[in-house]
């Protein structure tokens, strides 16, 4: 039996949670966002310059033989928007918690990238899955219903952290799937520079990000004691420390390192939430997707 991704109490908690956009724009088919959007519709509405990730079957060709460049026909219409849920599954997600053993940031992420598919299939809207890590990024290609939330809740179960983030060229097939105005769930620890830099291009690139920072509890508090060693899961780099002598030290940077990357998204319009091992599983989607005001860990207002 596969294991279940979505506790019945995140479930449960999941009904006034919304998938949108931030310009409450949509992307195809037919779900619950009633916002007029540019697209595939039947009502002529202009023309725009191809963007990669487009469907060729869009562009005008007869204007393409006059003007020698491609242009995609746009018309208004009520539509949903398209969701990725983009899935770090790099070395570095293998972290767990001492008081925790057994459940990693890679396991916290499928639960998390489980919760949108949830909401996504109760909305009418079209999604899809990317996994990165390893030699290749694992893609399920975007698709609606049912069968499309068992494909990629398979994916994630099949799932596991090893390796370091995909260079450049495997990235890449992201800006050949992802269409303009798609939301994209980035879920990361964003302990490395690249997913940084990933979410940052999409953003850049008319792609609707929202990110999630997944981290330990040990990492937030760094409850350590006397000498230890910590290796780099991505690398051979290790160090050993006095771990009472260089707590402070760690949680300043490490404080720090946090409140500029939040910083840095928000200078981008990148949402961003982070989410701590120890912390309830909806916690961050409430952040990012509450209809109401977002609750604290412990379930009470904000």
């Amino acid at each position: 039996m596969a294991p279940v991704l979505v506790p019945a109490d995140v479930r449960a908690r999941l009904r006034d949670l919304r998938l949108a956009l931030r310009s409450h724009a949509g992307g195809d088919g037919l779900g619950q966002h009633s916002s007029r959007s540019r697209g595939a519709g039947l009502e002529f509405a202009q023309y725009r310059a191809y963007e990669p990730g487009d469907e060729p079957r869009r562009i005008d060709w007869k204007l393409y033989a006059r003007s020698d460049r491609y242009f995609v026909r746009e018309a208004e219409r009520d539509s949903p928007l398209t969701a990725w849920i983009v899935l770090d599954a790099s070395a570095s997600m293998r972290q767990a918690d001492r008081a925790h053993p057994a459940r990693s940031k890679l396991d916290a992420a499928k639960t998390l990238a489980a919760c949108v598919i949830e909401l996504a299939l109760r909305q009418g809207d079209r999604f899809g899955l990317v996994v990165l890590g390893g030699d290749a990024p694992r893609v399920v290609p975007v698709g609606s219903g049912a069968r499309q939330r068992d494909r990629c809740v398979l994916e994630l179960v099949q799932c596991r952290p090893a390796g370091a983030w995909p260079g450049e060229p495997a990235v890449r097939t992201l800006w050949e799937r992802v269409a303009p105005s798609s939301l994209v769930v980035l879920l990361s620890d964003f302990f490395d520079e690249a997913a940084i830099v990933l979410a940052e291009r999409l953003a850049s690139a008319r792609r609707d990000v929202a990110s999630v920072q997944l981290l330990g509890a040990d990492e937030r508090d760094f409850p350590f004691e006397g000498a230890h060693r910590f290796v780099d899961p991505e690398s051979p780099l290790e160090r050993r420390v006095d771990a009472g002598r260089v707590r402070a030290d760690f949680l300043e940077r490490f404080g720090d390192a946090r409140v500029q990357l939040a910083r840095r998204f928000a200078a981008r319009g990148i949402r961003h939430a982070e989410y701590v091992l120890d912390q309830p599983a909806d916690l961050p989607l409430r952040r990012l997707f509450a209809t109401h005001a977002p609750r604290g860990a412990d379930g009470d207002a904000a």
